[in-house]
Parts: structure tokens; C-alpha cells; sequence
């Protein structure tokens, strides 16, 4: 089984839905909080990445200096070529470290949103991810493509919503782990962002769809079994 390390950023943002999924997999789960100051893994350590989200952005150095070290720990990963997801924040630290931009995106994007097939990615992640979907969103910033990846996802507030690197590094602007729980932590957390907007929706908007948020979490189960597993242990 696969040997999955995953880093997170705030208390309040875990793996969601994929938690439970890995460990039912028979694969071993492991966490650097950078939040509470553990120490970075060697990459040797471990098969597979997830990096999570947080309400930060990547050049935070002076309220977050531990972003530094993390940066340089998805530059070592990279180098190895281990397989690695990144999830919002996830997304576009990855982005930046390959190279990209990562900026202020013109809209925020909070809540319930189609995104739509733009481009065509390899086996087995072409059969994971539909030609267009509603997912869960919650983010301010966005990120430009590195060199040699390709954008697979976009929404009408944001273009950019995926991209695939040398298909191995795999980043994903929205949410599909999100379960009722952890949008309700969310919430909780970052209630003040919950602004009148058009791409921002109400919390019982995000609430009630209870439906969709199982759909999400069967496309991410989907997602990681081909993109770690099969990738070898």
C-alpha cells in the first residue's frame, strides 16, 4: 500500500472525505502541522503528497515564516518526482514553486460552481475527472501555469481551476474532499469572507447540498486511487 504524507496549514482544514477513504485503502496516512511546528519529513519517507489548503496566501512570510521551509520541502518532493496533489492553497504553492504566478484572482470564488473540461489529460485521471461538474470552491487568490503543465479546469470566475505537471504534480484550485463537516469548520472559521459577491454564495447555499458533496468526494476517491496507486508503493 501506499505510504501518503500530508501537510496541513490551519486546524480547521483536513483531508476531508479522503481521510477515512486512504485508511479503509489499507494505505499509511502521516501529517506534518505546520501550523503547531512539526519538523518536514524526508521525502524518502513516503510514497505520495497531499497539500492542503488555509486561508493564507503563499508569500505570507512574516505572519507564516514556516511557508519558507515548506516551499523548499515541495522543491526537494518535486525533484524526487513523487507523486503529489495539492488543493487550494496546495494548488498554488505548488505553482509556485514550479515556476508560475500566483495572484489575486479578480473575483472571490466561495461556494457551488461548474467548472468545465478545457484540455485533455492523460490515463487514468481523463476517466476520473467529468467533462464538467459543480464543485466546492473557497478561494481568493489563483495561479498561472508552469511551464510544461497543462490547465484542464476552468469556471467562469476563475481560468484557471487545475493543471497537471509532467503528470506527477497534480493541483486543484476547488474542493472535492469538502464533506458537510468540514465546510461547517469552514464556515466557522472564515464566516467574515461570506460577503454579498456573485461568486459568493450563503452559508445555507453551501450547506444544503448534501447531494453534491457526495458526488465530489466519489470523483476524489476515484482521483487518488489513480493517481497515487497506480503509480506503484
Amino acid at each position: 500500500m501506499a505510504r501518503i504524507h500530508w501537510l496541513q496549514h490551519v486546524v480547521f482544514e483536513g483531508l476531508g472525505s479522503m481521510e477515512q477513504w486512504l485508511l479503509k485503502q489499507g494505505h499509511h496516512l502521516s501529517c506534518t502541522r505546520l501550523w503547531a511546528g512539526d519538523i518536514l519529513p524526508s521525502p524518502d519517507t513516503f510514497t505520495g503528497l497531499i497539500v492542503m489548503g488555509g486561508p493564507m496566501s503563499v508569500d505570507d512570510y512574516k505572519a507564516y515564516p514556516w511557508l519558507r521551509q515548506e516551499k523548499e520541502f515541495l522543491h526537494a518532493v518535486v525533484k524526487k518526482k513523487v507523486p503529489v496533489l495539492g488543493i487550494c492553497l496546495g494548488a498554488q504553492l505548488l505553482a509556485d514553486v514550479l515556476g508560475a504566478e500566483v495572484y489575486a484572482n479578480p473575483e472571490k470564488e466561495i461556494g457551488w460552481f461548474p467548472v468545465a473540461r478545457t484540455a485533455e489529460i492523460p490515463e487514468p485521471l481523463s476517466s476520473v475527472f467529468p467533462q464538467a461538474c459543480s464543485v466546492f470552491h473557497w478561494h481568493g487568490d489563483t495561479f498561472s501555469i508552469p511551464k510544461g503543465g497543462v490547465s484542464f479546469y476552468a469556471s467562469d470566475a476563475c481560468s484557471n481551476q487545475a493543471f497537471l505537471y509532467e503528470n506527477f504534480v497534480l493541483g486543484l484550485q476547488f474542493h472535492l474532499e469538502t464533506t458537510p463537516e468540514s465546510a461547517a469548520a469552514l464556515i466557522e472559521h472564515c464566516r467574515n469572507e461570506l460577503v454579498s459577491s456573485p461568486w459568493i454564495q450563503k452559508e445555507e447555499e453551501i450547506l444544503k447540498e448534501t447531494d453534491i458533496f457526495s458526488a465530489n468526494n466519489v470523483i476524489m476517491h476515484q482521483l487518488l486511487d489513480g493517481f497515487f496507486t497506480s503509480k506503484g508503493e
